[in-house]
Formats: C-alpha cells, structure tokens, sequence
C-alpha cells in the first residue's frame, strides 16, 4: 500500500531547479537511497549522477525524502557534499510504516495484533506488485516518473534496484514514451546471492515481471561476474546487454598515509560497514578474536573496534548484535556507532588492521572490500573461503587470506595480521594501494556511464569533469 507522510513532508520536494541548458540530453534517475541517506549504495548512486553531469547530461534523481531514511539507517550529510550542484533531486513523501516508532500514529489493527497488521501490509503490497514492503509505492513513484519527463522530457531512465519496484516505474515510462532505460541491478533480483541460486521461478509474477523489462534494457549492470553469469545463463538473450560494473571506492575515504604502529600499546583492529549479517558470524569473529588474545601477547594488550549502523528502525543497536558485542568489551572490543562519509579516510588512518566481516559466497562482494583493499592496512577476512571479495584482494600483499569462518582459523589470522602490521615495509603498503587502484568508483562507473551516453545517440558530450566526487580522470 502507499504510505504517505502527512505529518513530515506534505509535498514533493525538489532540492533545486537550475534552468534547462540548451540541447543537454536529459537522463532521469530512479535512486531510492540517494544521499544523505546512510546507505551503502548511496556512494554508487552518488558517483552514477556525477558521472552523467560531468558528461553534460540534466540529471534529475528521484529517491524518498529524508525523513524516512531517518526512520531506517539515518541520516549522512555529508554524503551530500559530493553531489554535482547541477543534479536536481526530486523527494518523494514515501516511508516504510512497518518502521514508525510513534505509537500515537498506529491504527487500532496495529496496536492490538501487530503481527497481523504486518501480513496484511505485505498482502497489499504483492497485489500491487511482487515485492513485499516496497510494492506499494509503485503508484506514487509512476506519478513521479511521467510528471518529470512531462516537464522536461527524458532522453535516458537510470534505474538502479533495490527496490524493485523501480522496474514497474521503468515499464511504465517505456510503454508510455518508449524512453530507453538502464537498470543498474547491483545485486540482481532472481538470484538469491546469499544462498547461491535462484530467487523465484521464471514464471513466477516477480519473474514475469523481471523477464519482460530486462529484455528492452539497453543494458543491464552487475556488481561482479557471478552474478553478470547468473544473467547471462537465466536470460540468453540479454547475453550481450549485461555489463560488470564492480562498486569501487571513493578515494576520499582512504588515508594518505599509514601512521606506524606501537607494539608496546597495542594495535588497533577495526570493522567499518553496515552489520546486517547473522549474529553466528559476528560471534565467530569475536571468539576467533578472543582466542588470538589468549595465544599473542602483543593481541592481548590491542583492541578491536567495530564501526558502523547495526539494525534498522526501532532495532537500531538494539539487538543480539549489540549484546555480543556489549558482552566481549572485556575481551578490548568497542562499539563507536556510524561513521560519517567525511570522516571515513581519518577512521582507517587510526587503525592498524583491518577485519572483514561478509555475509555469503561467490555472489557477494560488498562496497567496503574496496576501501579495505586501497587503506594500505593488512586485512583479515571473516568471510566464506568461495567468496568474490576474495576474487578482489587476491594479490594483496597484507591480506591474510580468506579461511572461513572457523574461531581457530580467525585467530590465527588476526595473528599473521598483527605480525604483518609490526613488519610491513613502506613498499609492500604501497603495493597494497597500488593493487587496489583500479577499483576506484570513477574508473568502474565511467565506462559504463559513457557507454549508457553512447546508446541514445551520444548526444551527450564529454565534461570538463564533475563539480562533485567523480574521478573519472582517474582511471586505471
């Protein structure tokens, strides 16, 4: 169903309308989680609008208003500074009730049986389109789309899942105005990347649903090859349009420089990212961890800190996460909440070493492998042994390599990691850098950005460069 908020935003808000500029092509983005929300994918869909400014396209972004996010993961500002001041962002009065925290605002149906107001939602929801929570903004999202287009009519739709209810969106525009579309899937939708396989059947509604919009799909981009394969395997026909386009990561957020370590205080061990994997995992590191202590001297006089936004909603660090964690303060672990975007580079410049903490196999990569693999700091992966992260620090001269999830095998990591802190010559964090360089978000995002510009009939030329973060000059 469609959830509004009266009580927050009344309207549709745009951020800015700067003039139209001439013959500039137009390319609408469909970017639910757009800055400042605190998102991951927030840092690709920051870099996707930038690039398409820098190659002197209009760009208006559709994504919800802020309020809601605050709702969820909260709220990073300064996220916002990187945004190009010519993109137009365009906010729509849509939240998530399942995460209203105000009792003053729950129906009688929700205050008495909770539970049964949930599957109700979320039968609502699948009429309207199969996706449960997400489904019932389709309308209002629709409404958005051919209002933008009627007042500056787009020459591209940027699409980027999740939700996906975006794809219904993009179906509409297409059958309307048969405007040509891009869909970033990311993660995909029909392979379940957790588990390693498919997600719903062909014939299912969300596979009717996905079959018929990635077949008029100029292109259709992935985070990794696994699940490009997985596409290009499920739909043969779509062999040629599907594109790996990896997350990179924003060279902003790694340090200049190492700060040398002190074994006579200590190290510092440290994990930045979302925590919204099972509890087991995150129990497993912190007993590897615990046991690394017991058989190290230097370990045990170190500390582990874990960064990051652990739940969502009423559940924001309130759950068995924050227990396990509360529970190992005497084992030098520490909880210091998110971390702003304009502080990350000074948070890994503090640690000594890094843990990498991943749900999932082959099918998973994750944003912060990136930033891990650029810091210049040994890393320790938590993490399955067929894993795709280990496909991007395969090489890395500070990686202690990738054995599974075993307490003993993680303490013998976080081991071999202290050793490489204290030994780690200039050169060998160097070649760590360099190793990772070419997984900058510039150089993965701007041959598929110029690639989207070529196939509406390069109308668009090639910028001075963006007044954002984007660093397409910075290829590899």
């Amino acid at each position: 169903m469609q959830i509004r908020l009266p009580s927050l935003v009344t309207r549709a808000r745009t951020d800015h309308r700067p003039p139209r500029r001439g013959d500039r092509p137009h390319v609408v983005y469909l970017a639910i989680g757009f800055p400042p929300a605190a998102k991951s994918s927030a840092y690709r869909m920051r870099e996707t609008a930038n690039q398409f400014a820098a190659r002197g396209w209009d760009v208006t972004v559709i994504t919800i208003a802020d309020e809601s996010w605050e709702r969820e993961y909260g709220l990073d500002h300064t996220l916002s500074d990187g945004v190009d001041p010519r993109i137009v962002v365009e906010r729509l009065p849509l939240a998530r009730a399942d995460l209203e925290t105000d009792i003053r605002a729950f129906s009688e149906a929700r205050t008495l049986h909770p539970q049964r107001w949930i599957e109700e939602q979320r039968r609502q929801e699948l009429r309207i389109f199969p996706e449960p929570v997400f489904g019932g903004w389709r309308t209002e999202l629709e409404r958005a789309v051919l209002r933008v287009h009627r007042e500056h009519a787009a020459d591209l739709l940027m699409t980027t899942c999740a939700p996906y209810v975006n794809l219904a969106v993009t179906w509409r525009l297409w059958q309307e105005h048969r405007v040509p579309y891009v869909i970033d899937f990311r993660d995909g939708w029909s392979v379940d990347v957790i588990g390693g396989k498919a997600a719903f059947d062909r014939d299912s509604a969300a596979g009717r649903w996905e079959e018929k919009v990635l077949a008029e799909a100029r292109a259709v981009w992935c985070v990794n090859e696994p699940i490009a394969d997985f596409y290009r395997e499920r739909y043969e026909a779509l062999r040629d349009q599907v594109r790996v386009v990896r997350n990179g990561y924003d060279e902003d957020c790694v340090p200049s420089a190492t700060h040398r370590a002190d074994p006579t205080e200590g190290l510092t061990f440290g994990y930045l990212g979302s925590i919204n994997f099972a509890p087991a995992l995150l129990d497993s590191v912190l007993t590897g961890w615990r046991l690394a202590r017991r058989q190290d001297p230097l370990l045990a006089r170190s500390r582990f800190e874990v960064r990051g936004h652990i739940g969502a909603g009423a559940l924001r660090e309130a759950n068995a996460h924050m227990e396990l964690l509360r529970a190992a303060a005497g084992d030098g672990v520490e909880f210091g909440g998110p971390v702003a975007k304009a502080d990350v580079a000074a948070t890994y410049g503090r640690w000594d070493a890094l843990v990498l903490m991943l749900v999932g196999g082959r099918f998973v990569t994750s944003g912060k492998v990136y930033e891990y693999a650029a810091s210049g700091l040994p890393v320790v992966s938590a993490h399955e042994v067929d894993h795709d992260a280990s496909a991007v620090l395969a090489g890395h001269p500070l990686w202690t390599g990738a054995v599974g999830l075993d307490p003993r095998r993680l303490a013998d990591s976080f081991v071999r990691a202290a050793r490489l802190t204290v030994d780690a010559t200039d050169d060998q964090r160097a070649a760590a850098r360099t190793h990772a360089r070419r997984y900058t978000r510039g150089a993965q995002l701007a041959p598929a950005v110029a690639e989207a510009t070529a196939t509406v009939g390069g109308a668009a030329i090639a910028g001075p460069g963006s007044h954002g973060t984007s660093s397409e000059g910075g290829q590899a």
